[in-house]
């Protein structure tokens, strides 16, 4: 997956316009339900009362807590085992954390693409060169649904980076490796993120992601992946 820095700056193979990455889990997967159907299998196999969504809601929030705190880079996997056994505790569950993290992992090929993402991507990509920055490592994307609608060699993972979103340094090195670069994000701490590090960044409106009240707004919003087009070229010209 990984491509030569070189290659990247020098966009060998594709065109020369801006490259536009999108994230992986809120702008391209709808990661709450496919997470939440394998966390509500385990409770249900182990007579828990908790529900799937509330266990998904709990430890995504974990798991961001820890990527936002990360100061010496660790892999997702290990942070994602970290967090589901903080959800544990809290919750005075008795699970193997490791073993369901690896379970849901698993699952990664399953996790549904928003409805508009299957054929919204290959259109975008006749018009820009359509990559990733993803809080994720690189063998978890490679399993996703979404990862054949980018091109690979434009496919930035926090494990290639070794930083994590919010944290500016993980926006500046994916601008550092591959040029001028427009984000779409739909979380809040994704949107924030990019902009706080100085990208152009255009919102794609996804349910359950909303906007930070405390950070910057973004000047473009669209809400399907078909709206994108002319806002990519505003945002890439401004």
């Amino acid at each position: 997956m990984a491509a030569s820095e070189g290659s990247l700056r020098s966009g060998a193979g594709v065109r020369d316009n801006a490259v536009v990455t999108f994230d992986l889990f809120s702008a391209l997967i709808d990661s709450r339900t496919g997470g939440a159907a394998v966390l509500g299998r385990i409770a249900a196999a182990r007579g828990w009362t908790v529900g799937g969504g509330e266990l998904y809601d709990r430890w995504d929030a974990t798991n961001k807590r820890l990527q936002r705190d990360c100061r010496r880079w660790a892999p997702y996997r290990v942070l994602a085992a970290r967090a589901l056994a903080d959800v544990h505790g809290s919750l005075g569950l008795a699970g193997d954390a490791v073993a369901d993290v690896d379970a849901l992992l698993e699952s990664l090929p399953g996790w549904p693409l928003w409805p508009d993402v299957a054929d919204g991507l290959p259109a975008l990509r006749s018009r820009f060169r359509v990559g990733l920055l993803s809080n994720v490592d690189d063998d978890l994307l490679a399993r996703t649904r979404a990862a054949p609608l980018v091109d690979a060699a434009l496919a930035l993972t926090s494990e290639r980076l070794r930083a994590y979103k919010p944290g500016r340094r993980i926006y500046r090195e994916a601008r550092r490796l591959l040029g001028p670069m427009v984000h779409v994000a739909s979380s809040a701490r994704d949107v924030r993120g990019a902009l706080e590090a100085g990208l152009p960044v255009v919102r794609l409106v996804r349910p359950g992601h909303g906007l930070d009240p405390e950070g910057p707004s973004p000047v473009h919003e669209a809400r399907t992946v078909a709206e994108l087009g002319p806002l990519l070229e505003r945002a890439a010209r401004g």
